[in-house]
């Protein structure tokens, strides 16, 4: 047991955005205590990119494509941990876990199936640390959404930090998602409000070539499509009731050529702030499901670096949105050092997810455990 029943943890994340392996140093006892010691990010190069895009949707372990884009992953996290542990001049043996998310290929809760590739196992050898990983596939067992995962992790560092409540920590990943944290233990809820970078990122790409909208000036340049925007906004998720869970390929940009058929080419400003529009509605109603309006949102992930779309949230919810940073968190490193909780959580035999957050029956433990 580490000295004080406090251990370090790295935690380890590849979101659906592409961008690249983020690595977490934290201390925590898997419960109130968390600390932050240091992050970095190590982006992908344009052929791996590509190489893990190609590979979303498929559910098949044996695909080809799936066991190349494993290899990338698993080699990018390896090298990820190596890299902070030089950094940070720290011995591999004064690290007492890893958090290994993986990357999240398939996800079809529906179809009690969730994916996400990357060998802990090859993590735990060539790092010599024990790896926690396979966080999401006990909820999906069990009869959960297996996300979001982060609601536990975020609930202990708002009530750390003094706020007033209730609030909500919205994560604007390649998908949106929300945690409504209330002033007692059980007033916790989470789920997946829709997309978030992925589109957006998605369409930038195919029309510019530039991985993403830089402070959101592409969109803005543009105007909403309000045929395609509302079409959209009528699916049947933004009917269900949390929680719930998206995968980031629930929505086709390709849409929008078919739905504005007859209006000729759309710009690639006008898709631009039509999928900004749809990130910010989908945020937007997520209120709907609240069992109280928040005053703050704070806000993590790479989306709060959009310019337009903070302004844009800000200008359509009714209360203040601020980046966490301002409460001295890392926004960039929060899905990181969650993973790296939830591994000390794990180890500790701790619940991962509640019925709250992924709708499973009874709090769930999960976790597969690689020793080094």
């Amino acid at each position: 047991m580490p000295e004080n029943n406090v251990y370090t943890a790295i935690g380890l994340m590849s979101g659906t955005s592409l961008d690249g392996v983020d690595c977490a140093l934290i201390e925590t006892d898997g419960k109130a205590y968390i600390k932050p010691l240091a992050f970095m990010g190590i982006p992908y190069i344009s052929d791996d990119r590509n190489v893990i895009r190609s590979a979303f949707g498929i559910k098949d372990r044996n695909a080809a494509i799936l066991k190349k884009a494993e290899e990338i992953i698993t080699k990018e996290h390896i090298k990820a941990v190596k890299e902070l542990l030089l950094e940070r001049d720290l011995p591999a043996n004064k690290v007492d876990v890893i958090g290994f998310h993986g990357q999240t290929i398939f996800h079809a809760p529906h179809e009690g199936l969730t994916l996400q590739i990357g060998d802990g196992a090859e993590l735990a050898r060539k790092t010599g640390i024990d790896v926690v990983a396979d966080f999401r596939t006990a909820d999906v067992q069990a009869g959960g959404e297996g996300a979001p995962l982060a609601p536990v992790y975020h609930a202990a560092r708002i009530k750390s930090a003094g706020v007033s409540l209730p609030c909500v920590v919205l994560n604007i990943g390649g998908v949106a998602n929300v945690t409504w944290i209330g002033e007692k233990e059980e007033q916790l809820l989470a789920f997946d409000c829709g997309p978030g970078n992925a589109l957006m990122d998605d369409w930038v790409l195919s029309r510019t070539g530039k991985r993403y909208d830089e402070d959101g000036k592409i969109a803005e340049a543009g105007r909403p499509i309000e045929k395609f925007l509302n079409g959209w906004l009528d699916h049947e998720y933004f009917k269900r009731l949390p929680p719930k869970s998206l995968d980031r390929d629930a929505w086709d940009i390709a849409a929008i050529g078919r739905v504005v058929e007859g209006m000729g080419d759309v710009s690639t400003q006008d898709g631009a702030a039509t999928l900004l529009e749809f990130t910010v509605q989908g945020i937007a109603r997520a209120m709907e499901h609240m069992p109280e309006l928040p005053q703050n949102w704070y806000v993590c992930g790479g989306g709060r670096h959009n310019k337009a779309l903070m302004a844009k949230l800000q200008k359509r919810l009714p209360a203040y949105v601020k980046s966490v940073d301002v409460l001295g968190w890392n926004g960039d490193a929060t899905e990181a050092e969650c993973f790296g909780y939830l591994a000390v959580r794990s180890l500790l035999g701790l619940p991962l997810s509640f019925p709250r957050t992924t709708g499973v029956s009874a709090p769930q433990m999960g976790g597969g455990f690689f020793k080094a």
